[in-house]
């Protein structure tokens, strides 16, 4: 691609930035850009440009480009880091069917709600239909989870790293798992998992310093 046409979606992200007018730069981008290019620029494209595709891609793309944006969270860039963490969490939400991905919102809604046998329900179904859905498996442990079931969750959370080895918070929660389980060094192992997908997440770093002291201090 040009420089000159790199250099239009470099202009498309500052008009955004100045005017926080996502459809538009979402219109303009489309009219441009393949989600292949703004891939290979978020990749291998200058600062801004990173930074622009990132966000292209986080607003645009679906689970396709879930590697991408998974690379970028550990870019040289903190500000493509941060658009990276942003974006990645709405691709995880766009797999499947148009059906599949309302069942999945309902199921977040429902596990914002706390309805934790409801959940575990309506999630195996979708889990047996899509069994590649990483995010119904997430939702399940998260339902398994609050419910105390943290045998299970632990489960899931693996389950969902499986099949989305970018999926951070599947990594946090397994580490939450297993600290509920009293076995601390699987948490640490877990937490270290979560923060070399994530080097953004301070209070993750700050958990893992505390739970490696913990664990290092000579028992009575």
């Amino acid at each position: 691609m040009k420089r000159q046409q790199h250099a239009l979606l470099v202009e498309n992200y500052q008009r955004y930035l100045a005017t926080g007018e996502s459809g538009a730069f979402v219109s303009q981008t489309a009219d441009r850009y393949t989600l292949g290019t703004l891939e290979r620029l978020a990749a291998f494209g200058a600062r801004d440009a990173r930074r622009a595709a990132t966000l292209a891609l986080g607003l645009m793309a679906d689970f396709s480009s879930n590697a991408t944006l998974g690379k970028a969270l550990t870019d040289g860039d903190r500000g493509v880091r941060l658009l990276a963490e942003n974006g990645i969490r709405d691709l995880w939400y766009r797999d499947g069917t148009v059906e599949h991905r309302w069942r999945l919102q309902d199921i977040i809604r429902r596990n914002g709600a706390g309805q934790c046998d409801t959940v575990i329900r309506l999630a195996t179904e979708l889990i047996e239909e899509v069994p590649w859905f990483a995010e119904a498996w997430n939702q399940r442990a998260i339902a398994y989870f609050q419910g105390c079931e943290f045998r299970n969750s632990a489960n899931d959370c693996q389950q969902t790293l499986e099949l989305n080895p970018y999926h951070f918070g599947a990594a946090v929660g397994m580490g939450q798992c297993y600290l509920e389980l009293n076995d601390g060094w699987a948490a640490l192992e877990c937490f270290r998992r979560a923060v070399r997908l994530n080097p953004s997440l301070e209070a993750v770093r700050m958990q893992i310093d505390h739970l490696h002291r913990a664990l290092e201090e000579p028992k009575d």
